[in-house]
């Protein structure tokens, strides 16, 4: 396969309308969120009578865009129906297991921003060898990444295209499958994140412009792993860069997801099925078979709906590591 199946763009004049306004209700809530921080410290350093009132002010204007953000990408979603699924290659080959995914509801991750209305989480669940650790309730509370099957696994293009975006600066963190680190994860670690804006949340990625609007996203890439560069042209199935632990993640895992557009701040999602293997469904087992090997399964229509359940195999429990938790 070397192109995807598109739906129709966006007008452009629209495009660019919507874009400035997503973008700067998200600009301004987290500039407010820095100027709480500020004023808190500049209290204690200057310790001022009086002026703890002060970071209230900001942290309510903050809340009230964050809150007129949320409203504004399902509005957006709901006005947008829902779009034609694009037919595109899985970004992995192997033996995987299926997390919030879309074909069980939608938005997949509980939110539409960032795109990730039809986003999904997937974590290697090889046949034979180690399987990810298991979700503790207290000890040990962290894991090194090495630890879990998907690190270090190639991540494959999923069509020809552009490289728009690639970055991995960031990162591998150790695990976050345990209790305390997730409370940790959700309560502090996801909101000083989200300060750095969209890529603080995505860490190590790359982004894709598979043409006619659709762009593809891969989340959490391994530190120093990336083999492409802005501008670059790929081919579907090209080795992009490998499974990684960065941003607002649990564990290593792979965090795919199509848009319409190259920012995801800006940008709403566009539901998928991979070839070959459709839709998987929550703690479902799918395979993908190395490129180049295995029959070439037949292409589908980009207009039919995402199917509700396109698994091989349910998962078992020694298969079943936590959800990855990603989301703003």
């Amino acid at each position: 396969m070397t192109e995807p199946q598109h739906q129709p763009a966006t007008p452009p004049a629209a495009r660019r309308s919507r874009d400035r306004l997503h973008k700067g209700v998200a600009v301004g809530a987290r500039v407010c969120w820095w100027l709480v921080i500020a004023l808190i410290l500049l209290d204690i350093l200057l310790n001022r009578p009086g002026g703890w009132w002060l970071p209230f002010l900001p942290a309510a204007v903050a809340i009230a865009l964050d809150l007129l953000r949320s409203r504004f990408d399902t509005l957006g979603h709901r006005d947008a129906g829902t779009p034609a699924a694009v037919l595109v290659d899985a970004p992995v080959s192997g033996r995987w297991l299926a997390h919030n995914s879309p074909a069980d509801k939608v938005p997949s991750h509980g939110t539409h921003q960032l795109a990730q209305s039809y986003a999904i989480d997937i974590v290697a669940a090889p046949a034979d060898g180690p399987k990810s650790p298991a979700f503790r309730w207290v000890w040990p509370p962290v894991r090194r990444s090495s630890a879990f099957p998907a690190f270090g696994v190639p991540l494959l293009a999923v069509a020809d295209g552009t490289v728009v975006r690639a970055r991995d600066g960031q990162r591998d963190h150790l695990s976050r499958n345990s209790l305390p680190m997730i409370v940790y994860l959700m309560l502090v670690e996801a909101f000083v994140r989200s300060l750095r804006g969209p890529w603080g949340i995505i860490g190590n990625h790359v982004v894709l412009d598979l043409g006619d609007g659709t762009y593809a996203l891969y989340a959490h890439v391994k530190r120093g792993s990336l083999t492409v560069k802005d501008g670059d042209r790929v081919s579907a199935g090209q080795i992009i860069g490998a499974c990684g632990n960065s941003g607002n993640s649990t564990e290593p895992h792979v965090h795919f997801q199509l848009m319409d557009g190259p920012d995801p701040e800006a940008a709403r999602g566009v539901p998928f099925r991979w070839r070959g293997v459709g839709l998987p469904a929550n703690k479902e087992i799918f395979t993908v078979p190395e490129p180049g090997t295995g029959p070439e399964p037949a292409a589908a229509s980009p207009a039919e709906p995402v199917p509700p359940h396109h698994g091989t195999e349910s998962a078992s429990a020694d298969t079943a590591p936590v959800a990855a938790a990603d989301t703003a």
